[in-house]
């Protein structure tokens, strides 16, 4: 590992003041904050800052005049690159996290440790697929692709079966104004409010489901459906997507989750923060996620000075 960057209050025995682990917005934001309060910080990645920005074409929510996310990554890759006191560990996965009550340790997956007074956690959230969700019946091992994959040119003209009505829907639809894509969107009843941004285009059918029967993962194949007043029907379309959400992902050790597998701020342990998507299902959004870093790296600020109560996570 590269010299890590000069330490403004940790104690000589660790390694930086703040591991960052998970490197997209929040985790981005976390860094930054703490650097401008002179906190020195290792921020670990397994992949390139922001990964998942790339893959939002359009953006409408978002402060600071950016329309993709590629354009929004790119301003915050190099934003963190010219921190002097941030040290990324691009390509290395947290693969545990402990904490005690003088420390947090880190464990890499190349078996290397770092420590330091605090954590922030913000691994943030992966896609779902069909053997995740409830109202979904698929052979095992079934594995579709999530909406934000799908190549516009090749859809032009064809009908989509999207599966599940979370909000990449309305950012397919955003980045693609004048294509002729026809979206055929089933969705169960825990949706239903997601699909209030996309329910007046004309190019989206909505389909509320009870229940989804797939049968193959060839394109073109029909696919069963119950709606629900309990009448079955069957959806065809030229090929599958998902847009059935995300799964919270965090490190193994000493972090609490809940039942739904996301890790509640307040119920973790004083020397770990929680960042980001992976707080809450109800709040995955690029601004909700810079605010929560930004914010948990002044919690360790003052607390680690005496100015706030170690218990206020």
């Amino acid at each position: 590992m590269a010299d890590t960057p000069s330490r403004a209050g940790s104690p000589a025995s660790l390694d930086t003041d703040l591991i960052v682990i998970g490197g997209g917005p929040a985790g981005c934001s976390a860094a930054r904050m703490a650097a401008s309060v002179g906190m020195g910080s290792i921020l670990i990645e397994p992949d390139r800052l922001c990964r998942n920005l790339y893959r939002i074409p359009a953006l409408n929510n978002v402060l600071g005049g950016h329309t993709s996310g590629s354009e929004l990554a790119d301003s915050i890759t190099a934003d963190l690159r010219s921190t002097d006191l941030c040290h990324l560990e691009l390509g290395r996965r947290a693969n545990e996290l402990r904490a005690d009550d003088a420390q947090v340790t880190v464990t890499l997956d190349n078996g290397a440790r770092l420590t330091a007074p605090y954590a922030i956690v913000a691994t943030g959230v992966g896609p779902l697929q069909p053997r995740d969700a409830s109202w979904i019946t698929a052979p095992s091992g079934l594995t579709l692709p999530p909406l934000w994959q799908a190549d516009a040119y090749d859809a032009e003209g064809r009908t989509l079966l999207v599966l599940g009505g979370d909000r990449t829907i309305g950012t397919f639809l955003r980045a693609h104004p004048t294509t002729d894509t026809r979206l055929l969107v089933a969705y169960p009843a825990s949706d239903d409010y997601k699909i209030e941004e996309i329910c007046d285009d004309p190019r989206v059918t909505l389909c509320p489901v009870a229940h989804v029967n797939l049968q193959l993962a060839d394109d073109a194949t029909p696919t069963e459906a119950v709606d629900r007043s309990g009448k079955r029907r069957t959806l065809a379309a030229d090929a599958v997507f998902l847009s059935i959400g995300n799964a919270p992902t965090a490190p193994a050790g000493d972090i609490v989750r809940d039942t739904t597998g996301y890790c509640l701020p307040s119920a973790q342990h004083p020397r770990i923060i929680v960042a980001g998507d992976l707080r809450s299902a109800r709040f995955q959004r690029i601004m909700t996620a810079l605010g929560s870093g930004s914010e948990a790296a002044l919690h360790t600020y003052y607390v680690a000075r005496e100015l706030l109560d170690s218990e206020a996570n």
